[in-house]
């Protein structure tokens, strides 16, 4: 069965772009396209796509307004958003998000034409295909698939670990890392401002996603929260109770000041796991130096980043909480660490954060 997708752009060139991209991903059908909002609105409703990809700027109706409409009208297609990288394209891409967008993509750019379409095509591909396994697993859920439920993930055995440890030993005060990616800002607009403002630790969120789009986001998040939230600077002495977003396009990682402070180094170390900002680069970090510390949540996102950093946190010891997939966007990067065997507790993303709060407070019921 094939994946049937609606193009939404203003530019033909756009449209002609993404539509080739679509063409020569396999089981995709473009069903058709359109060149404004309120058009896009009619074709939805006239071919029902199971996709839509939608720009965000557009005139009549902009990428925001279709997506409020779609869910006004209980409409089920899911969207991929199309930003450019400029400061009212993120903001706008964030909010998209945090509407229930189930991904974005960055416009292509530069003269390259077949380099940008071969990108396109294999990022489309990739999201393409864990927006179908989410569209399984929430048939499963339902109890309309046709196939059996998968079987549960096994864990590793502890003693894959060398020196396992569970739970944490605090050696100082504790710090909350929170690794992300795919379904993030949704996720991020549920969990933080589920922290107390009295948390009583530092909290540190890598979002995979390119410059221009972390600030926006922190700054949504600021309003949603009673914690403070900020995108990160380089220098800066983390305070308790204030959460700190890794700049997009940037490494972030934690490194111990004169007086045992934690100090926030923002640099361009290249990209872990094809991220940049990377989940590994920062448990890294604060497993080498603030060991058994650590409340560590690893959330929606496609691929394993955070698997290996959650290894060197778990030696120290630290307390480790993966997203279930029924809540998930993409049960990528929880999965991982799953089987690893480097994680203490699933849980769904409503209870996370009362997670944290009682990991951070010493008790773990």
């Amino acid at each position: 069965m094939s994946m049937r997708v609606l193009v939404v752009d203003d530019t033909v060139v756009f449209r002609r772009i993404v539509s080739d991209a679509l063409k020569g991903v396999p089981g995709v059908e473009v069903v058709g396209t359109a060149s404004n909002g309120r058009l896009a609105m009619a074709r939805i409703a006239a071919l029902q796509p199971d996709l839509v990809t939608l720009d965000i700027e557009m005139p009549e109706m902009n990428g925001i307004e279709v997506l409020a409409a779609i869910n006004a009208a209980g409409i089920k297609t899911g969207v991929i958003m199309l930003s450019s990288l400029t400061v009212r394209g993120g903001e706008m891409t964030v909010r998209a998000l945090e509407l229930g967008a189930f991904d974005f993509l960055t416009k292509p750019e530069g003269s390259d034409v077949a380099g940008n379409l071969g990108h396109l095509r294999t990022r489309l591909a990739a999201m393409i295909g864990a927006f179908e396994r989410r569209r399984e697993v929430r048939a499963i859920l339902r109890g309309d698939a046709l196939r059996a439920v998968p079987e549960a993930i096994s864990p590793a055995p502890a003693a894959a670990l060398p020196r396992p440890s569970l739970g944490l030993r605090v050696k100082g005060s504790p710090l909350v890392l929170i690794g992300v990616s795919t379904g993030g800002p949704g996720a991020l607009a549920e969990l933080v401002p589920a922290l107390p403002a009295n948390l009583g630790a530092p909290v540190f969120i890598v979002q995979h996603m390119p410059p221009m789009f972390t600030q926006p986001l922190a700054a949504s998040l600021d309003k949603k929260s009673a914690v403070r939230v900020k995108e990160a600077q380089d220098g800066e002495a983390a305070q308790s109770n204030c959460a700190y977003i890794a700049p997009g396009g940037r490494q972030m990682k934690l490194a111990a000041g004169s007086k045992g402070e934690i100090i926030l180094r923002i640099t361009d170390d290249p990209p872990e796991n094809g991220c940049k900002p990377a989940v590994d680069y920062l448990f890294r970090s604060a497993a080498l130096h603030f060991p058994g510390r650590s409340v560590a949540a690893i959330l929606t996102g496609m691929g394993s980043d955070g698997t290996d950093g959650l290894r060197m946190l778990k030696r120290s010891g630290c307390f480790s909480i993966a997203q279930d997939e029924a809540s998930c966007v993409v049960f990528g990067m929880p999965k991982e660490a799953i089987k690893a065997g480097v994680v203490d507790t699933v849980a769904p993303l409503e209870t996370i954060g009362a997670a944290i709060v009682r990991a951070v407070r010493g008790v773990r019921a």
